[in-house]
């Protein structure tokens, strides 16, 4: 019998296949491949237009946001100054970016009802923005190297109202300000306009409705504002904290 058992053994250890080396070699010719094979070179994904951005990195600017958790360098460098350099111009396809930005933003149902006026400080556009702007706005946002109107699209196809709509232009205007901001551009947004003059001078439609105004350039030196001006350009930054605007936290 124990012959017999003997026998047995080995003939299923025959069977069997083997689970030891022989069974880790595909896995570890697939780890030599990996690692061993030289890979060829990654090509960088052609741009859709020539202009390449400066990618700011934050710095110790006083008006870098101090916050409670780690941010991204286009949040914590994002504010919205006055003084803008009135020598600066825009090369060709240079604000691409910035609104491919806008038009990848979230929207209800995907209704995307974000549309925008873009106007180049020397052209026609520009003047008539500038025209319809009101009080401060006035005084400072002729420098900037460019200003928008950011429209919502209040009716759908069918003359329905579509309720987000003003809100999802928010949504479409903040991703805008950040990349505009990575790409090292500022952004200052306003609310005193003319938005009948804004109507009248682009000749909007039923439902499409000028929300605000946003002023594009770069940092110019604050001695060219009013001394009121100038004062809120140099104040300290604040925000609110967490738990003030955390109404519940489960």
């Amino acid at each position: 019998m124990a012959a017999q058992r003997t026998l047995s053994v080995r003939r299923n250890a025959a069977r069997a296949p083997d689970r030891g080396n022989n069974a880790r070699a595909p896995v570890v010719a697939l780890l030599q491949t990996r690692r061993g094979s030289p890979r060829a070179p990654r090509r960088r994904r052609a741009s859709a237009h020539p202009y390449e951005p400066p990618r700011p990195k934050r710095t110790d600017d006083p008006r870098t946001a101090t916050t409670s958790a780690p941010v991204l360098d286009s949040i914590a460098t994002r504010w919205s100054p006055r003084a803008f350099d009135a020598d600066h111009s825009l090369p060709e396809g240079a604000l691409r970016g910035v609104f491919e930005a806008a038009r990848w933003s979230a929207s209800a149902s995907n209704t995307q009802p974000w549309r925008f006026i873009i106007a180049r400080r020397g052209s026609e556009s520009f003047a008539k923005i500038e025209a319809a702007l009101m009080g401060f706005n006035q005084a400072w946002a002729g420098t900037a190297t460019a200003l928008v109107v950011n429209v919502a699209e209040t009716l759908d196809v069918e003359g329905d109202e579509q309720p987000w709509a003003a809100y999802d232009l928010g949504q479409a205007v903040a991703s805008y300000s950040l990349q505009a901001r990575s790409e090292g551009l500022y952004v200052h947004q306003m609310g005193g306009f003319d938005r009948q003059a804004i109507r009248d001078s682009f000749e909007l439609s039923a439902g499409q409705e000028p929300i605000s105004v946003a002023a594009i350039g770069l940092l110019g030196d604050t001695d060219q504002l009013p001394d009121a001006l100038r004062e809120r350009e140099l104040a300290p930054r604040s925000r609110r904290p967490l738990e003030e605007i955390v109404l519940v936290n489960d």
